[in-house]
């Protein structure tokens, strides 16, 4: 059967692999489909290389693939953006996680979460902000308390919101394959809604500064009972191609994370100089963009002032920003697949509920050894 060359095409880009990057290991990629054909050997190979399932290489014409969720992100009109494998192959997996956890507590009697779907976007951002900080158990003052830095922040604010049922999941990368890194620039975080196993991923490759507030952003989307994937832009000022849906969420995590009272409160003078703002990013435990965006929502910051140092804040986050690689597997085992989850799973498997197969595959581990090594991390007995 013909490879056609339209197909090709599709899945390099579909990978953002070039043919130049490809070339010492299909030499004759680019006469594939016209000048000759490869054998079915080096079609696996390259189904593998590109990660896409090898049937979609026999078709006609490139398949259109939609992205199984709704997406409220700024790119979503750009016609040629189409979602990444990278990006797909996260989604499937956290559903798949999702769709597992769910069918786990509903044989444990486990009832739906009263929080998911409770607002509207017609309720108050403020009341629904802190609403959130009450059932998270996370306001300002207990972050102070259990943090001295952004990163243990982050760290205490996913805790708070996996001990209020949320599967918050962190990664960088797809599986446990570091040649697969995930984009920033093309998604931040989504939300998968739930009543019984809500889900919240966070791209690790985005700067650690941004990753509180895409948190927030998420769970916001959790308390509307969305599902979706988004771009968490703290500098949307409203324009119109901005989703509504967005703009309510990042008001809500603005004022989630920095309470405008208490941001007035802790003010002095104008508050625009950069150690002011570097002071006040310190002590609500956030960026300085969210400190830069919450000054100019109580009108201690004019739009042009806010902008200009919006842009270069970020200019500079992105030019230090290095993101981290895969680590130790088990190090960063627990961000990737939320202990609630992976506890659940391995003691389900140990006990004979789960299949074997089917853990591995959720887990994305490849034998019972590394399941071992994992129970006894979680004090699970074997």
């Amino acid at each position: 059967m013909r490879i056609m060359p339209s197909v090709l095409h599709w899945a390099l880009e579909r990978s953002n692999h070039s043919v130049d990057e490809l070339r010492s290991e299909f030499p004759d990629l680019e006469a594939w489909g016209s000048k000759q054909q490869p054998t079915l050997a080096e079609l696996e190979k390259f189904a593998n290389e590109v990660s896409v399932p090898i049937g979609y290489l026999f078709l006609s014409k490139p398949p259109v693939e939609k992205l199984p969720v709704a997406d409220f992100r700024r790119v979503r009109n750009d016609s040629n953006m189409r979602p990444s494998a990278n990006l797909l192959s996260t989604i499937y997996a956290c559903q798949r996680r999702q769709n597992w956890f769910r069918e786990h507590l509903l044989s444990s009697g486990e009832t739906p979460l009263d929080f998911i779907g409770s607002a509207k976007l017609s309720s108050s951002t403020a009341k629904v902000a802190a609403t959130m900080r009450k059932k998270l158990d996370f306001d300002v003052k207990k972050r102070s308390n259990m943090a001295r830095s952004k990163d243990e922040a982050l760290r205490a604010f996913i805790r708070c919101a996996s001990a209020a049922g949320v599967l918050v999941m962190v990664s960088g990368i797809v599986g446990n394959n570091t040649r697969r890194k995930l984009d920033p620039q093309e998604f931040r975080g989504f939300a998968l809604s739930d009543p019984i196993s809500p889900l919240v991923f966070i791209n690790a490759t985005d700067a650690k500064a941004a990753q509180m507030f895409t948190l927030a952003h998420e769970l916001a989307h959790l308390w509307l009972g969305e599902t979706a994937l988004s771009d968490a832009n703290i500098a949307s000022f409203g324009d119109v191609s901005e989703h509504k849906v967005e703009l309510w969420c990042n008001a809500v995590a603005a004022e989630f994370l920095v309470p405008s009272a208490y941001l007035a409160e802790q003010c002095k003078s104008q508050a625009t100089s950069d150690e002011e703002i570097k002071r006040l990013a310190n002590y609500f435990k956030v960026s300085k963009l969210v400190i830069l965006r919450r000054l100019y929502d109580i009108g201690k910051m004019s739009s042009t002032k806010f902008k200009s140092e919006y842009r270069k804040e970020l200019a500079r986050l992105q030019k230090i920003n290095k993101p981290a690689s895969g680590g130790n597997f088990y190090a960063t085992f627990n961000n990737r697949m939320n202990e609630n989850f992976a506890r659940a799973l391995i003691t389900s498997t140990l006990e004979g509920k789960t299949l074997y197969r089917e853990c591995f595959r959720l887990l994305e581990i490849k034998n019972a050894q590394t399941l071992e090594s994992l129970a006894k991390k979680y004090g699970i007995k074997i």
